[in-house]
């Protein structure tokens, strides 16, 4: 990895903007060695980093939640059994009086949803050059941490939901039900043309909403950090300075880690509480 004061302002971005990329080229199965080899590799190409830093936020949550509930008590709790239950009754809360309040899995997926993208979202919080500058001395030339801030790793959240939503439709509905909801709404069956095109476009909005929206915060939260890291680095501002706004965009961007993992949360249980509920 090419030190930051070697590099342009465009060089530097381009360079932390450029994911591990394993995928198929002229020889075979390989990793990119830049930005056009991976563009090259087309829709097959794999982001190695967001599946390896989604796995491991994932798998780092699910063990710390696997132990709380493991020596949990009914007497006086723990620090960790005392977060998790808090967490426990903010998700019944959200789901009170929704038409899948008893669905425990839908329960569980809300809780899951809102700490897995909460700890996907604070890897943005961890400064731009250090995991990329260690991964440099393994001979790893590119690294983005933010899985989140890729739009792969946002619509595969979100294809997920849109695939439970068609589930609990069918399932709740029954497959005439569905097709009822989506043929016969909102003008009745002599206008079903413009009833499937309006339910349609709603249906399909929903995982796209859910992806675009999470992306495109983390996206500009990702970009903003390396902007005013470059003005370190590349000699545009004194270090206390940078530092300086480094810290009060940290401070900000906690409050926007938060509120995305949240929304992402609430309108995945608002579109299963639609997939529950008969309308007639």
């Amino acid at each position: 990895m090419e030190t930051p004061e070697a590099l342009t302002s465009a060089a530097y971005i381009k360079h932390h903007l450029t994911h591990l990329v394993i995928g198929f080229n002229d020889h075979g199965l390989a990793f990119a060695h830049d930005a056009a080899e991976a563009a090259k590799m087309g829709f097959w190409a794999i982001h190695i980093d967001t599946i390896i830093f989604s796995l491991l936020t994932g798998g780092i949550f699910s063990y710390y939640f696997y132990n709380i509930a493991k020596s949990a008590t009914a007497g006086v709790p723990s620090r960790s059994q005392a977060l998790l239950e808090m967490l426990v009754l903010f998700i019944q809360d959200n789901l009170r009086n929704s038409a899948c309040e008893r669905n425990v899995v839908i329960a569980g997926l809300s809780l899951a949803t809102f700490v897995w993208i909460f700890m996907m979202n604070l890897m943005d919080l961890i400064p731009v050059d250090l995991l990329p500058w260690i991964a440099s001395w393994l001979g790893i030339h590119y690294l983005r941490v933010v899985p989140t801030a890729d739009p792969n790793g946002t619509f595969g959240m979100a294809l997920l939901v849109f695939v439970l939503i068609i589930y609990y439709s069918i399932k709740y509905k029954g497959l005439g039900g569905f097709w009822a909801e989506l043929a016969f709404q909102p003008f009745g069956k002599y206008l079903m043309p413009a009833n499937l095109l309006l339910e349609g476009v709603s249906l399909i909005a929903k995982p796209v909403s859910l992806a675009l929206r999470l992306f495109g915060n983390l996206y500009a939260g990702e970009m903003i950090f390396i902007l005013i890291a470059y003005t370190y680095s590349g000699g545009l501002l004194p270090g206390f300075i940078a530092g300086i706004l480094q810290f009060l965009w940290a401070v900000f961007h906690i409050l926007i880690v938060i509120l995305q993992a949240y929304i992402f949360m609430v309108l995945t249980s608002v579109y299963m509480d639609a997939a529950h509920r008969e309308h007639h």
